[in-house]
């Protein structure tokens, strides 16, 4: 039994266009791994009512393919395993505050990102009622 059925299973019946997308990306992976699904992914791509839906789940099997290129398909069995459990089974993944993309492609237009100046006070400081700093003289 592969991967791909140990996780997701083949036993569908119906599948919604989040679920579909999912399983696609999955089948990339596998695909990627030596582990190839033709008729499961022509399944999926059934399920889906439009043709655009069906793109989408193209792109999905194309993405998780890409991704999981990293690997060799003649590597380690354990080195296999730790990329299906990074790209499929999906560890958590933390962003710090301060490392969020703003501006550029990427990121945040500079447009809407975060600006001081909308920043409410502290309740317990007085600087509401206080005179703005632009206002005191040097």
């Amino acid at each position: 039994m592969s991967r791909y059925e140990r996780a997701y299973g083949t036993d569908w019946d119906g599948l919604d266009k989040d679920g579909a997308i999912d399983r696609a990306y999955a089948l990339g992976v596998a695909a990627s791994l030596g582990e190839y699904h033709p008729d499961e992914l022509e399944r999926i791509r059934g399920e889906m009512d439009t043709a655009y839906n069906k793109s989408v789940v193209d792109l999905a099997f194309d993405e998780g393919k890409n991704e999981a290129r990293k690997v060799d398909v003649e590597a380690a069995e354990s080195e296999q395993r730790a990329v299906w459990a990074e790209l499929v089974e999906g560890e958590t993944v933390t962003v710090d505050e301060d490392e969020v993309p703003t501006g550029g492609r990427d990121g945040l237009p500079e447009a809407i990102d975060r600006m001081e100046a909308l920043d409410r006070p502290t309740p317990d400081k007085n600087e509401a009622v206080e005179r703005p700093d632009f206002l005191e003289k040097d």
